[in-house]
């Protein structure tokens, strides 16, 4: 719920409130992102939807739109620690890209963290630059040193 709802919104509703906030979400169409499953369970998660149903993302500086066009974003990318660093983030980027095709989309954003060193997992929730890179993203601003906006246009080319 952190770029569904503004700042003070997500902060007051921390706990049950956002849990309950994001089962609604979730039990609508269409879904609100993609999961990795390794025998029956979850093991990672890709956020992504319309740019418009994230409201955090309208008011941020860095983040700001790039241009006018209808924009998918992925928001939040997660990983279990234990198939970390063994190319699933890409999977589930690649998925993501799959998802909102399907769903109409011809554009697909993301903001990940370009660190400059290595960094916590904790602070990577929005996936790492080359994830993106190797799922075919291409920069199209920076604003910050370490968080670019990339994109993948899913148009038809010819």
């Amino acid at each position: 719920m952190f770029w569904r709802l503004r700042r003070r919104e997500f902060e007051a509703g921390k706990g049950e409130a956002n849990r309950t906030a994001f089962r609604e979400v979730v039990e609508r169409d269409p879904a609100p992102g993609v999961l990795a499953y390794l025998g029956g369970r979850a093991v990672g998660w890709c956020a992504v939807a319309p740019r418009s149903e994230y409201v955090a993302l309208a008011n941020s500086r860095i983040l700001r739109p790039v241009d006018e066009l209808p924009v998918w974003s992925i928001s939040c990318l997660f990983v279990h620690k234990a198939q970390r660093r063994r190319g699933l983030s890409a999977k589930l980027i690649e998925a993501a890209v799959r998802f909102a095709k399907k769903q109409g989309a011809c554009v697909v954003e993301a903001y990940p963290v370009d660190p400059a060193a290595k960094q916590a997992d904790a602070f990577l929730w929005t996936g790492i630059a080359s994830a993106f890179a190797r799922a075919g993203f291409e920069e199209v601003a920076r604003r910050s040193a370490t968080r670019p906006v990339m994109r993948k246009d899913l148009t038809p080319r010819g």
